[in-house]
């Protein structure tokens, strides 16, 4: 696959690019990251690549005519342009998957005040990766280049890496353990030593709708549980109002 970024700062990309798993995929030549300078695609003897936003207001505004012209020169039949903006849709699991199957995927990375309105009619998508700001979107583009790439085959050394992790599930990750089996009276979960591969898989499932429930329940409210997940998260609830009781009742003090 082939990333191109257009940027104003393409150093930003230069450590990122180099290191861990990224690097090997690069090296091994399954994916391609290409940078380009936005003042490359100027013409007056300034690089301007901005200017005042009409009807006033503060800050500047990216030009229409740079962006265009290196969306042109970079386009092919199969590219997929992209604009990082945090008006964007939402970047998540199920988009990183879909764009994973792309050949090449084209990264607008905004700055300033924003980018003049009609360059959203070159472009294929609007994407953001959530809901707040940031001085521009080179790191955006390197969060979705890290969770792309890392989809495509022999990335990643082991096919599982990708199905056995968070919202592979539609949920989030069951906790993970290594040794030591103790640390500071914290041990591993016995289920986990067990040696039984259906109770573990048992309690991963359980724990991982545990682990949802508790730090992001807008996703379980929007799930269709299976029996067997219905059967967890009833267990889970009644554990936890058990907790909860046992929590508010204080031992008496004996005034023996």
């Amino acid at each position: 696959m082939i990333f191109d970024v257009i940027t104003l700062f393409p150093g930003i990309f230069e450590s990122p690019l180099n290191e861990s798993i990224i690097k090997r995929a690069i090296d091994k030549g399954i994916i391609e990251v290409r940078l380009h300078n936005l003042r490359d695609f100027t013409h007056d003897k300034h690089r301007v690549v901005d200017d005042t936003p009409y009807g006033g207001g503060s800050g500047m505004v990216m030009k229409v005519e740079p962006i265009v012209e290196a969306i042109e020169s970079l386009r092919k039949e199969e590219s997929t342009v992209i604009l990082l903006s945090p008006q964007g849709k939402p970047f998540n699991q199920p988009e990183a998957k879909k764009l994973s199957f792309k050949k090449h995927l084209i990264f607008i990375c905004g700055r300033y005040e924003g980018i003049d309105e009609r360059v959203a009619s070159y472009v294929d998508e609007v994407i953001s990766l959530g809901d707040f700001v940031m001085t521009g979107g080179e790191v955006a583009a390197l969060a979705i280049i890290d969770s792309v790439a890392r989809l495509i085959p022999d990335v990643l050394g082991s096919h599982d890496s990708t199905e056995e992790e968070s919202f592979s599930w539609d949920i989030l990750e069951y906790p993970h353990y290594t040794r030591p089996t103790e640390f500071r009276g914290e041990e591993v979960p016995s289920r986990l030593l067990s040696g039984n591969h259906e109770k573990i898989r048992q309690w991963r499932r359980k724990e991982a709708i545990r682990k949802t429930l508790k730090t992001r329940p807008d996703i379980i409210e929007k799930l269709e549980f299976s029996g067997e997940d219905k059967g967890y998260l009833e267990d889970i609830q009644k554990e936890e109002a058990q907790s909860s009781v046992h929590q508010k009742v204080k031992p008496v003090k004996s005034d023996g």
